[in-house]
């Protein structure tokens, strides 16, 4: 190999590491701004926002309530949702809640009953269907804010759980004129199903604690996260209504509200449960969802916001924010980069500078490790939990980096996907309810914790004892997904299974009998063409 090649692999290593450095001091910023003014310590949601301890009163008395609930074939969990919302300790007359419903399965029926079931017993609840499933869920949304009465709209996915006082603490804030949405944090009804729900609860942790409390405690912009949040109806329309130009209108509408002017705020104390992706495939769909997405709301956000007159340090949280996914392709081309920079190192005469490149290395790598393992503090996990879960969470996140790069591409280049579901398993013991994992995807992810694993070999037989522990992280990181993915049995058995098993009763109950106090579950956004052949997995939210 020519010394030119050994300089490019070096040039092309310390390019990456220099890109991927912002994004992690980037963390370690927010985790900072979090401690300094924890959101908690400054405003906490009110269960009685009549009191207005937000620094006002509610003139005339409270408001009225729209809470919107947009749903697709999420028959496991649509009874204990509908069930959850409809229990709200909040005056009846001044509640309205919507089940925007595009299933084409048993969702339906179940979901129309229960709906009766409540308007029974005094909600004003209603079963809204709509004629085709345009737009996805921001579609749904728009189509139901056209017929709702409520001036602040609470909305909630099918894997979430409202507990009874969540209409008054998230409406507290909105005492003051200037807030235009309140979001809460989210729970996690099933963090101990498996290390995936696991690391999953670290990751979100880590998201709401930190990245959302630091942005708040900042004054930056930060984003309704398509759900558990309250909007006032007036910034929705404001800010021109819901987009379905990309696959996260929630992140789109939110930075075109704040843009407008309206202030968010972040209730750190306002849990509310949701249920955890409990198999790779759907909780990879997910992701990939959440980063193309992403990727496409910086690509029509970020040329209007940096042109406008915010401050820099708005601006520059933005950019970072809005294009954080792509840490998944330059993490993905670190790890193929550790053992050829080693080897230029040698060729080239610098195994000296062996220190400074791992400086720099631990530079883009040990603030994560800080964050996550802040994050699984926060909720006092033990010491002995903390650190495996940590390093699962990285091992995790580097497994998707092969299924999220593509996404974020996707993104970079303009590509319009359809919004593919994550589905909702509840107390269903269903088996066949996950999403499928692609094969290429699997295989390139087993090829590539294959090839990692014979470097280390290589990388002891050399002497770049440095390099081990990395390729170690890269390496269990591909081939933990890659043989989770061949466990789940391939596309066509895994969409076969969920598209055929059958119904369970055993989620709700008869529709005319009362639930149990205790028995609260999830669902989420969605929509579909109705009486269309469409199929199970693409949803509308």
């Amino acid at each position: 190999m020519s010394e030119v090649v050994f300089v490019l692999i070096l040039v092309l290593a310390a390019a990456v590491l220099v890109l991927l450095i912002p994004f992690a001091l980037h963390r370690s910023l927010l985790l900072w701004m979090s401690w300094r003014d924890p959101p908690s310590h400054r405003r906490s949601g009110d269960p009685d926002p009549s009191r207005g301890r937000f620094g006002g009163v509610w003139p005339g008395g409270l408001p009225r309530v729209t809470v919107q609930l947009p749903i697709y074939n999420e028959r496991h969990v649509v009874t204990r949702l509908i069930d959850s919302v409809c229990r709200q300790d909040y005056p009846r007359e001044l509640l309205e809640v919507q089940v925007l419903d595009d299933s084409t399965d048993e969702t339906s029926r179940v979901a129309q009953e229960r709906t009766r079931f409540w308007r029974d017993r005094g909600v004003l609840v209603s079963h809204l269907r709509r004629g085709n499933r345009a737009g996805f869920k921001a579609g749904a949304l728009a189509c139901g804010l056209e017929q709702a009465s409520g001036e602040f709209i609470l909305i909630l996915d099918a894997d979430f759980v409202a507990p009874p006082t969540l209409v008054r603490r998230l409406l507290a804030p909105f005492v003051d004129p200037e807030v235009g949405m309140v979001q809460g944090r989210w729970d996690h009804l099933n963090e101990a199903d498996n290390r995936l729900t696991r690391v999953q609860a670290l990751l979100l942790d880590g998201h709401f604690f930190f990245e959302h409390g630091g942005r708040y405690a900042s004054g930056c912009f930060f984003n309704f996260n398509g759900t558990a949040g309250m909007w006032r109806r007036a910034s929705i329309e404001d800010a021109g209504g819901w987009h379905t130009d990309t696959l996260t209108e929630d992140l789109d509408l939110s930075y075109r509200a704040q843009m407008r002017g309206w202030r968010f705020v972040f209730l750190e104390d306002v849990g509310v449960p949701a249920e955890l992706p409990a198999e790779v495939g759907a909780f990879e769909m997910q992701q990939k969802r959440w980063a193309q997405g992403g990727i496409q709301t910086a690509r029509k956000t970020l040329p209007r916001l940096l042109r406008g007159d915010w401050p820099l340090r708005i601006k520059m949280e933005a950019v970072i924010h809005l294009c954080g996914h792509l840490a998944h392709p330059l993490t993905l081309m670190l790890g193929l980069l550790i053992y050829p920079s080693a080897l230029a190192r040698r060729a080239l005469g610098l195994e000296n500078f062996l220190t400074l490149d791992l400086v720099v290395f631990l530079s883009a790598t040990v603030p994560f490790l800080v964050f996550y393992s802040a994050a699984g503090r926060k909720r006092d996990r033990p010491w002995r939990r903390v650190i495996p879960g940590v390093l699962a969470t990285l091992a995790v996140g580097i497994g998707l980096t092969v299924s999220v790069s593509r996404a974020v591409f996707r993104g970079l280049l303009g590509f319009t996907d359809p919004f593919v579901r994550t589905p909702k398993k509840g107390r269903s013991s269903a088996s066949g309810y996950g999403m499928e994992c692609r094969t290429e995807e699997t295989l390139a992810r087993l090829a590539l914790g294959g090839v990692l694993m014979v470097l280390v070999g290589a990388s002891i037989a050399q002497g770049f004892y440095g390099s081990i522990p990395f390729l170690l992280l890269f390496a269990s990181g591909y081939l933990g997904l890659g043989i989770t993915g061949l466990r789940s049995g391939g596309t066509k058995v895994a969409r076969a299974a969920f598209q055929s098993f059958p119904e369970k009763r055993e989620i709700g109950g008869h529709p005319d009998e009362e639930p149990h106090p205790g028995r609260v579950g999830p669902d989420s956004g969605l929509q579909v063409q109705r009486n269309a052949p469409v199929r199970q997995e693409y949803e509308a939210a």
